[in-house]
């Protein structure tokens, strides 16, 4: 029997304690051995049965940003996503983001024709014998799912355009994938239909290698949402204004400008950013 008191997960389910997981969270953070400890420690003591896990992170989260603020940042990256709400479009842009750092020539927001209908795409990302037709799901809490009708939906949609680009003379040497991307997870019927199928599905933790954190934390994707010393309000600012990177930050001084944003303040934001998108 467990010796850890039970926690209560978002789902509501009730389960002990993991100090193992807490430790990993934090170890993709950046903290360091002695941090990780100290961080469990005092989580550990503070526990008691039915704890949530959204308080358990907060916990962890705050005594993550006293020791450094780009490691609490790293630690809040799952949230930092679900903040590029609540529309759907900087998560459009987001997911955009990603394909260019995979190498790919992006459109955003794309309206095409298809044998049957038009459709809008959010993400078209092309190489020289490839166009990708990637559908965005964004969801503003971690406990919706992708079903099945999302990728079915979605396969119907691909196949229209696809047939239609085929028979184009400007399409003739492409080879065309269809794509749903989301900030959460899909169910285990939607992972089949998309294997079986042959329709790409990329989600938070799906698949191992290539999903949604994988390839942030590979290519030091994070979003402005992710930073520590921005409010709520000025986070969306910055997205309204097509800046969802921290990377893009230093390229938009303006709208530091914009929000009168004192010059201190605006230097530990940058210097923020700069250690966040740094290998850790």
């Amino acid at each position: 029997m467990s010796q850890y008191p039970l926690i209560l997960k978002e789902s509501g389910e009730s389960e002990p304690f993991s100090p193992s997981k807490l430790e990993a969270s934090l170890q993709r953070a950046g903290a360091e051995s002695s941090t990780i400890k100290d961080i469990t420690r005092e989580i550990e003591t503070w526990l008691s049965d039915g704890t949530t896990t959204k308080k358990i992170y907060g916990k962890a989260f705050t005594l993550l940003r006293k020791k450094r603020r780009s490691m609490a940042a790293r630690y809040s990256l799952k949230k930092a996503i679900m903040d590029l709400g609540p529309s759907g479009f900087p998560f459009e842009h987001f997911v955009g983001h990603i394909f260019r750092y995979k190498g790919y020539d992006v459109k955003v927001g794309q309206t095409v024709n298809g044998k049957c209908v038009t459709h809008e795409v959010d993400v078209i990302a092309s190489d020289n014998g490839n166009q990708h037709l990637v559908e965005c799901k964004y969801h503003n809490s971690q406990g919706k799912f992708s079903s099945v009708q999302v990728p079915l939906y979605i396969r119907s949609r691909v196949n229209d355009i696809i047939e239609t680009r085929q028979a184009l003379p400007e399409y003739k040497d492409l080879r065309f994938h269809g794509w749903v991307v989301t900030n959460t997870r899909f169910t285990t019927d939607a992972t089949n239909y998309g294997i079986c199928s042959g329709l790409n599905l990329m989600s938070w933790d799906y698949p191992e290698n290539d999903s949604l954190k994988a390839l942030i934390e590979k290519f030091h994707a994070y979003p402005v949402t992710a930073l520590t010393q921005l409010t709520k309000a000025e986070k969306q600012h910055f997205l309204k204004k097509g800046i969802v990177l921290c990377s893009e930050l230093k390229k938009r001084l303006e709208e530091f400008e914009a929000l009168q944003i004192p010059a201190a303040k605006q230097k530990k934001i940058l210097t923020e950013a700069e250690d966040l998108c740094n290998e850790v």
